[in-house]
């Protein structure tokens, strides 16, 4: 079989990784006397990392992220609480096979989208469905999906994924049955399926959020006990940033 015969066959076969690397690798196992087991390797090797590479940015794709976060871009320069063992449990995914919850619980501008999503980018490159959503688009689209007759799909697209991650909870207050909706989701996905909340108000103080007792209590029940929670003190990233753009010009007119 002719080399450009393979070629076609592959690309019918939507063997594009083999496809990619064909002429290259016959060049190799000629010139470096491959066998043939060596050369099904190469071939098999490039076909697999391409579809994972491919399964990846569909994951990333689907999550839906508002930034591509990674923890190797986290600042430890910065005054955190958080230590770098804190970001090696959240690195390591072991909270997102036991289907723990996370609470990221900080005030504003200290991180907690950053490392909530730098979580969920790690979890989609380890091949697990991922959904951002802030928690003021997840109440417009629940309204709408009510009105609409589709909130069994929406709701569908916050259990189906193996990490939820629910942006900024405590915007606002949520309604008995917003929070009703809330506590279903996280009774079907608890023991089971991970949810990261980012949140200014702890834990103890949702009532704040979530002034129906019997409602609140349950939520609670599914969260306390289970959920790794993480308390972000520290100044604001956007301060930092302010102060280090601001530095050259003070420096320039010293």
């Amino acid at each position: 079989m002719s080399t450009a015969v393979a070629r076609n066959l592959m690309a019918e076969m939507k063997l594009f990784g083999m496809s990619s690397i064909f002429d290259k690798a016959v060049m190799d196992a000629t010139h470096q006397q491959w066998s043939c087991t060596e050369f099904i390797n190469v071939l098999l090797q490039a076909e697999a990392d391409q579809r994972t590479e491919r399964k990846t940015g569909g994951l990333i794709k689907a999550a839906k992220f508002a930034k591509k976060s990674r923890f190797e871009d986290f600042d430890f320069t910065a005054q955190r609480s958080l230590t770098k063992t804190d970001i090696k449990d959240l690195y390591s995914l072991e909270w997102l096979r036991q289907g723990r919850p996370v609470l990221l619980v900080g005030q504003t501008g200290v991180g907690k989208s950053f490392i909530a999503q730098a979580a969920g980018m790690q979890a989609c490159l380890r091949g697990h469905s991922v959904l951002f959503i802030t928690v003021t688009d997840w109440l417009e689209h629940l309204a709408l999906a009510r009105t609409s007759g589709t909130y069994l799909r929406f709701r569908e697209r916050l259990l189906r994924p193996a990490l939820v991650i629910f942006d900024n909870m405590g915007m606002r207050k949520l309604t008995a049955s917003e929070a009703q909706d809330l506590c279903e989701i996280l009774d079907v996905r608890t023991g089971d399926k991970s949810v990261i909340f980012t949140t200014q108000t702890p834990l103890q103080h949702w009532s704040e959020v979530i002034p129906d007792p019997v409602i609140l209590d349950a939520i609670r029940d599914r969260l306390e006990h289970a959920a790794l929670t993480f308390n972000i003190t520290g100044e604001s990233y956007r301060e930092v940033l302010a102060r280090h753009l601001s530095t050259p010009a003070q420096n320039a007119e010293a």
